[in-house]
């Protein structure tokens, strides 16, 4: 399957995450915010995540996508 950027998800999953920040402080949590959505949701398989960076002369931003298979 592919995401529609040139990069495709290996494997098979059922949902996605999708974690952005345009923000410098937000950009510098969102490790933080990732891993504790990850603790806080132990029934998933994580299948791929794909980081994500852009940019223009104002604006970075940096979005984190969390493939994953939901456990029935």
């Amino acid at each position: 399957m592919g995401n529609g950027m040139g990069h495709s998800v290996r494997g098979h999953y059922n949902a996605c995450k999708v974690f952005s920040a345009t923000k410098a402080r937000e950009r510098e949590e969102i490790g933080e915010t990732v891993t504790r959505w990850l603790s806080d949701t132990p029934d998933i398989r994580v299948v791929e995540t794909v980081v994500t960076q852009s940019s223009d002369n104002e604006f970075h931003c940096l979005t984190i996508t969390i493939f994953y298979e939901r456990a029935n």
